[in-house]
């Protein structure tokens, strides 16, 4: 029986990457200048482990945060499953660099903003350090954040890797439900199509974007027109992404296969292999870009019923080629089936040409996700 391993651990991030075509945690830099994975502002341990140490992150050193269990990104990167996933099987890192508590006033406080983009640009910098130590391709791996002036901090940083922006905007204080009430304005004044030029303006090559922007009744909020899964709002979806890659968070299992059928990549909490039948109906595929199907291999898995679908799965994966085996001719016809089905502005030759260029899938190709490796937990995560 699976047993879901803590979030952003080295256990965790394994089978996430093992199991889909790609992998999203998150960093912090340490008292010490190491880069350690981890989501929250203060150590997610019991508090009685604590022991008389400081609550927050920043104010830990490596090594005392890796004896709780906790992994650094360097941990992650000398990892051989790790390397070859993303090498040899073109499988992505998804960077999400995350800003300290404001108490900690070397990091900037609440009002020393450029401090704030100073200690950014330093988070992502020695990152970008350690995946280019371990030679993780430049198109592999991109940054993100909630922090609204992340030009700055990837120049003060000289971030050589690509990059885009989380909104609307997350403080990095207070609890879920005040964020959410200080983020609701952007929300509101800003919409789909306002969100997507502003990461085509940035030249960010995909673009992550919250589960509310697409689901009833919230997508509905956002002034201006609102886009879905289905029907005319799903169609509206098509026609202003072009194909610019969006990256959907957190997506669970009930609207997972609708979010790839609309050509969106998924990021999901629901690692677990034993689930091959989805709640909202339809046998689960999890790697549709590391082992992409075919038009033809698309309507067999659409056609699987809860009763012959494992039959169906352990065809496919038997028939289906991985992407990086594929010849020139496999990749075309692949390539011009997802364009012609959501209308991507790129052409097959450019797409090709990006893979050539830069020995990395294009961002254009739909993936699963794995949220913090294998999804997230509860707390205290250790």
């Amino acid at each position: 029986m699976y047993v879901q391993p803590p979030e952003n651990t080295l256990d965790s991030l394994v089978h996430g990457m093992e199991m889909f075509d790609a992998i999203e945690f998150d960093i912090r830099l340490t008292k010490d200048n190491h880069v350690v994975i981890h989501h929250d502002r203060s150590v997610s341990i019991d508090p009685s482990k604590r022991k008389g140490s400081p609550v927050f992150v920043e104010l830990w050193e490596l090594d005392d945060l890796l004896e709780l269990g906790f992994c650094s990104l360097e941990m992650l990167l000398e990892n051989k499953s790790i390397q070859k996933s993303v090498q040899e099987q073109g499988k992505v890192l998804i960077v999400e660099s995350k800003r300290p508590s404001l108490k900690i006033k070397k990091s900037g406080g609440w009002f020393a903003r450029k401090k704030h983009d100073t200690h950014m640009g330093a988070v992502m910098k020695r990152a970008d350090e350690l995946l280019d130590q371990y030679e993780i391709p430049k198109q592999s791996a991109v940054h993100y954040a909630f922090h609204r002036s992340m030009s700055k901090a990837i120049k003060i940083g000289n971030v050589q890797r690509n990059w885009s922006t989380l909104l609307p905007l997350v403080r990095p204080f207070a609890g879920r439900t005040t964020q959410r009430i200080l983020a609701f304005p952007e929300y509101l004044t800003t919409s789909f199509a306002r969100m997507l030029q502003k990461h085509r303006t940035n030249g960010s090559p995909m673009m992550p974007c919250a589960v509310e922007y697409l689901t009833g009744p919230a997508n509905v909020i956002p002034i201006g027109r609102s886009v879905g899964l289905h029907g005319r709002k799903l169609s509206r979806l098509t026609s202003i992404r072009k194909g610019f890659p969006v990256y959907v968070w957190p997506v669970s299992p009930s609207i997972e296969r609708a979010v790839l059928n609309a050509g969106l990549s998924a990021l999901t909490d629901d690692s677990n292999p034993e689930m091959t039948w989805l709640p909202g109906g339809g046998a689960r595929w999890t790697q549709p870009a590391t082992l992409p199907l075919d038009a033809e291999q698309s309507k067999q898995l659409e056609r699987a019923t809860k009763e012959n679908h494992r039959n169906v799965l352990d065809a496919l994966k038997k028939e289906a080629i991985p992407w990086m085996e594929c010849d020139v001719s496999r990749k075309r016809e692949l390539l011009s089936f997802w364009r012609n089905k959501w209308q991507w502005s790129q052409t097959v030759d450019a797409l090709l040409s990006f893979e050539e260029n830069n020995g990395s899938m294009p961002w254009e190709l739909v993936r699963m996700v794995g949220h913090r490796g294998a999804g997230k937990t509860k707390r205290p995560v250790l």
